[in-house]
C-alpha cells in the first residue's frame, strides 16, 4: 500500500523550472551579421505594414473586404514579428539567453497566434477571390464588411482559444532533467519533448495544429484556386482572363511566400536530421521574412495602394512647387 501511494504522488508530482535556456544560434561563426539581417528585417517589417495599416485606416475608397482582410493580416505581420525578432535581439546584444518559464508559456502564445491568424486570412482573402471570380453576381450579398469582419472576428477568437488549449497543456509536463530548448523562440515542440513524464497529449495537439493551420489552409487555397482556374478557362477571351487572374496575382505571392518556406522547413525537420542550428536559421527565415515582404508586394502589385500613394506624394510635391513659381 505505501509503495502504491510513494507511486501515485510521484506520478502527479509536476517540476516547473525557473528558467528555460534558449539555444539560439550557438557557435555559429558570424552569427552577428544575421542578427543585424534580422533587425534590418524587423525595421522593414514595422514600417511597411504600419504604412499599409495607416493607408486603408485613413483611405475610404479601400473600406471594402479584400481590404479589411490585409488590414487584418498586416496586424498579424505585425503581431507575429514583436513575438519573435525583439527576444532574437536581446540575446544577441545582452548575451541573456534565459527566459523564464510563465515568459516562455507566452512568447510560445502570441507567436502561434499571430502565425495562425496569418494562416487562416490568407484562406479567407482566397475565399474573398474565388466569390469575385467565380460567382461575381453574388459577390456583394455574400462577402460584405460585415460579414468579413464577423468572420475574422471568429477567427481571432477561435485561434485564441486553440492556442491557449495548447499551450496550458504543456503545464502539465514535468521537466525534470534538461530545460534547454532547440530552437530561437519557446517554439511547442521543443518545448514538450523536454518533458520527462508523458507527453502524447502534447505530441497529438502539435500534429493537430500544424494540421489545422497549415495542411488544411494549404489545401482549400488550392482547391479555391482549382475553382477560379475552371471559372477562367469559360471567359471567352484572353483579355478578360488576364483582368481576372491579375487580381489574385498578390494574393498568389503571398500564399507562396507564407506556405512554401514554412512547409519546406517542416519537411526538411520530420525528413532529414538537420542540426540545431541549420533548424534555428531555417524556421526563422520561415517565420521573419514573409511579414516584411508582404506589404511589398501589397504595395508594387495592387493598383488601388499605387494610385494613393502617387497621389500622396504628388499632393506633397505640389505645394513646393506652387512656392517657387510664386
Amino acid at each position: 500500500m505505501i509503495s502504491l501511494n510513494a507511486s501515485f504522488s510521484q506520478n502527479i508530482t509536476i517540476v516547473h523550472p525557473n528558467y528555460f535556456f534558449i539555444i539560439g544560434l550557438s557557435g555559429v561563426p558570424y552569427s552577428s551579421y544575421y542578427y543585424i539581417f534580422l533587425f534590418i528585417t524587423y525595421f522593414i517589417t514595422i514600417i511597411g505594414n504600419s504604412i499599409v495599416l495607416l493607408i486603408i485606416a485613413l483611405e475610404r475608397n479601400l473600406h471594402s473586404p479584400k481590404y479589411i482582410g490585409v488590414f487584418n493580416l498586416a496586424l498579424a505581420d505585425i503581431g507575429e514579428t514583436n513575438a519573435l525578432i525583439p527576444n532574437m535581439m536581446k540575446t544577441f546584444l545582452f548575451d541573456s539567453q534565459y527566459i523564464s518559464y510563465n515568459a516562455c508559456l507566452a512568447n510560445m502564445f502570441f507567436v502561434f497566434l499571430f502565425s495562425t491568424m496569418q494562416s487562416f486570412t490568407l484562406v479567407v482573402l482566397a475565399y474573398d477571390r474565388f466569390i469575385a471570380i467565380c460567382l461575381p453576381l453574388r459577390y456583394h450579398a455574400l462577402v460584405n464588411n460585415t460579414n468579413m469582419t464577423l468572420v475574422l472576428s471568429a477567427k481571432w477568437a477561435f485561434n485564441s482559444s486553440v492556442v491557449a488549449l495548447m499551450v496550458s497543456l504543456i503545464t502539465r509536463l514535468s521537466f525534470c532533467e534538461s530545460t534547454v530548448i532547440q530552437s530561437y523562440f519557446c517554439d511547442h515542440g521543443p518545448v514538450y519533448r523536454l518533458a520527462c513524464n508523458d507527453n502524447s497529449v502534447n505530441r497529438f495537439m502539435g500534429t493537430f495544429i500544424t494540421t489545422l493551420y497549415l495542411v488544411i489552409p494549404l489545401t482549400i487555397i488550392i482547391l479555391s484556386y482549382l475553382g477560379i482556374f475552371l471559372a477562367l478557362n469559360k471567359i471567352t477571351t484572353w483579355e478578360s482572363r488576364l483582368k481576372a487572374l491579375k487580381t489574385c496575382v498578390s494574393h498568389l505571392l503571398l500564399v507562396g511566400i507564407y506556405f512554401l518556406p514554412i512547409s519546406c522547413a517542416y519537411i526538411a525537420a520530420f525528413m532529414l536530421s538537420l542540426a540545431p542550428n541549420a533548424r534555428v536559421i531555417s524556421t526563422s527565415l520561415a517565420y521573419a521574412v514573409p511579414p516584411m515582404l508582404n506589404p511589398i508586394i501589397y504595395v508594387l502589385n495592387t493598383a488601388e495602394i499605387k494610385d494613393i500613394m502617387r497621389k500622396m506624394l504628388k499632393n506633397r510635391s505640389t505645394p513646393s512647387g506652387d512656392n517657387i513659381s510664386k
